[in-house]
């Protein structure tokens, strides 16, 4: 199973906190692999490799040119010049595409194009731009003269060069990519073993929410969770089944949640809730899941997104929510994730999409992203006593910049830091930046400030704003 990358200092903190480690370790022990399928390679893109892929046939899949000229005998050119040119004679012509095999006689050469198979006789292919033919679209002459002599197989592309038959094409977990796909086309490849995608229901709690774009009473305020998740488990590779919005009523949370495990029956799939979770008297998600030992809520060490919930949930004969029958990984995989949208953003990147990536079977180092490090560029206040997780602006220093050219700079994405409602500034984040503990108590808990490096994690490959 994969190994999370434990922040510096991880172990310090508040008695009783979980470690971000600990908890990610624990969530990616419990998730399993979603079943595979073998589809038509057309169907493939958008989805994770389930098995190795070989070549099924050569790459290319014959000798051809690489450049626009005249099929030849080097040694028929091998001492061409301006000073001694050598004409030869024109015996064909052959276009991409073509399936002619003229034979070449001493003396003779054929007019080629970029891509066309290269006759078995020829070894070597001059440029137009070293004979007296340079227009391609000239009609075919009866002779060409070379004026600069090729070297054995220059601008030969050699059948196989790329891959042979039962190379390895792309190994398992690999996503299947506008490039990937090619590669499996031009490799001969028709049919894929696959992994299906993750499927998650997300169910957003709160008397509070009202449908985006309804009006807001008061104490209202629009929904943004719902779509926020929804949209991330789709760019983590996942396919929503449903997304719900209920109010603070724990009766209506069972509801949903069996409802999502009847529309997925056996199939591994998600339940991923928000809000709910933490320490108030009316938290509906608590008060869903009273009575199981399976789906257990925790603090973990981190700001935002201190409280968490966490476990799988398989439906009982009696359609309760006590603990069902059967192995370990029976039932949905459930996350239950803070309200606040900043929490909620940051306990998705954490934990709900390393565990989604690794249902799907990506490989550790897409699971556990790379932390790189940057500078900072405008300093921020750190909470003391949890890793801290700031949505973050990272960019690529420039001229005049802090730093390196060409290193990155980061700064909060949000003007008032990493309080977690605020959710509009999530617009500016293409990153994290993690603070942790045992760094703030180093720096003795003043905030961190400009010049200082820090670790970061890119979410998004889109440059952030300056």
């Amino acid at each position: 199973m994969h190994a999370p990358h434990a922040p510096a200092g991880h172990d310090a903190g508040r008695p009783g906190l979980v470690p971000v480690a600990h908890h990610l370790a624990h969530v990616l022990s419990r998730t399993g692999l979603v079943r595979e399928l073998e589809v038509d390679v057309l169907d493939a893109p958008g989805r994770r490799l389930a098995r190795d892929v070989s070549a099924a046939i050569a790459v290319p899949p014959w000798d051809n040119s690489a450049m626009d000229g005249y099929a030849v005998h080097h040694a028929d050119v091998a001492d061409a010049s301006p000073e001694h040119p050598v004409t030869l004679r024109i015996v064909a012509d052959l276009p991409a595409g073509s399936a002619l095999d003229p034979a070449l006689g001493p003396g003779e050469a054929a007019r080629i194009m970029t891509g066309a198979p290269l006759p078995s006789a020829s070894d070597a292919v001059v440029q137009l731009e070293h004979t007296d033919r340079t227009d391609p679209v000239a009609p075919l002459a009866d002779t060409v003269t070379v004026l600069r002599a090729p070297t054995p197989g220059m601008h030969v592309r050699r059948a196989g060069e790329d891959r042979r038959p039962g190379d390895l094409l792309v190994p398992a977990g690999t996503l299947v990519t506008g490039p990937v796909l090619a590669a499996l086309v031009s490799a001969g490849v028709t049919r894929v073993w696959l992994r299906e995608r993750p499927r998650v229901t997300v169910i957003s709690t709160g008397d509070e929410l009202a449908a985006p774009g309804a009006p807001l009473r008061r104490g209202a305020i629009p929904d943004s969770n719902s779509l926020l998740l929804a949209q991330l488990v789709r760019e983590a590779g996942g396919e929503l089944q449903g997304v719900r919005r209920v109010r603070d009523d724990a009766a209506e949370v069972r509801a949903r949640v069996l409802g999502a495990t009847a529309q997925c029956g056996a199939r591994p799939h998600v339940i991923l809730l928000t809000g709910g979770v933490s320490q108030g008297a009316f938290d509906p998600v608590k008060q869903a899941f009273a009575g199981s030992d399976r789906v257990r809520f925790v603090s973990v060490a981190m700001q935002p997104g201190k409280p968490q919930a966490f476990g799988r949930f398989g439906e009982p004969p009696d359609h309760g929510l006590g603990d069902p029958a059967g192995p370990e990984r029976d039932g949905a995989l459930v996350f239950g994730l803070p309200g606040n949208p900043v929490s909620a953003w940051v306990s998705f990147h954490v934990f709900v999409r390393p565990a989604l990536l690794t249902m799907a079977g990506a490989p550790d180092h897409v699971v556990t992203p790379p932390r790189l490090r940057a500078v900072v560029e405008t300093g921020w206040r750190t909470p003391g006593g949890r890793d801290q997780y700031l949505p973050a602006r990272i960019r690529p220093a420039g001229p005049g910049d802090p730093g390196e050219a060409g290193g990155l700079l980061v700064s909060p994405a949000a003007a008032l830091g990493s309080r977690s409602n605020l959710v509009a500034s999530l617009a500016l984040a293409n990153g994290y930046a993690i603070v942790p503990t045992a760094d703030q108590a180093a720096r003795g808990g003043a905030p961190v400030a400009p010049g200082d490096v820090v670790d970061v994690v890119l979410t998004s490959l889109e440059p952030a704003r300056a």
